[in-house]
């Protein structure tokens, strides 16, 4: 991470579908996210995406940069012109400042109409060597149906877990958000 580094841009389709699911998963139900006819009568020619769904991507596009250890701190975006089926949205960015293992990011998302998006994003990325994985206590990659998996025992809260992506279906991964003590076992039910 350097000042005045680009990040490559991101091009989103903005579909009915993103619009809409969008708007359920983030629980807003306004009219004018999911049904076209009633956003006409209140003046829009469409549906058009919400905030959430906008704060969402801004943040997908800095994670998928910066990669899984990334964490966002700060998201601060205002909202320009509407994303409207059909369009695209072009994410890019820009790092402004770098102070030790945290960036100021200047993020832009633009349309068809104009800038739907503008704001910054700070995120922190731990070096390499500030990362530990624990060898005794990874999720195994062998689980089966109903299996018990160990989680990791030096989790804090806010911190990420690796899940592997070879565990059975029906299996139990537990990604903790608090502290987990040492040698706790997720039962096959479901975690603690």
């Amino acid at each position: 991470m350097r000042a005045g580094e680009k990040l490559p841009p991101l091009e989103i389709p903005i579909t009915r579908t993103l619009i809409v699911a969008g708007a359920i998963a983030s629980r807003d139900y306004q009219d004018v996210h999911h049904d076209a006819e009633l956003a006409r009568q209140k003046g829009s020619p469409d549906i058009f995406m919400n905030i959430l769904t906008t704060n969402g991507l801004v943040g997908r596009y800095i994670t998928d940069h910066f990669g899984p250890t990334a964490h966002l701190r700060k998201v601060a975006i205002r909202l320009g012109a509407p994303n409207y089926p059909g369009d695209t949205m072009v994410l890019t960015g820009t790092v402004e400042e770098v102070d030790g293992d945290t960036a100021t990011v200047r993020v832009v998302g633009s349309n068809g109409i104009g800038r739907h998006v503008t704001g910054t994003v700070t995120v922190t990325v731990p070096s390499a060597a500030a990362i530990t994985t624990p060898t005794d206590a990874a999720v195994p990659t062998d689980a089966a149906v109903g299996s018990d998996a160990i989680v990791p025992t030096d989790v804090g809260v806010g911190s990420d877990a690796v899940v592997p992506t070879d565990i059975a279906v029906g299996s139990v991964a537990v990604v903790p958000t608090a502290p987990v003590p040492t040698g706790t076992v997720a039962p096959s039910g479901g975690a603690r």
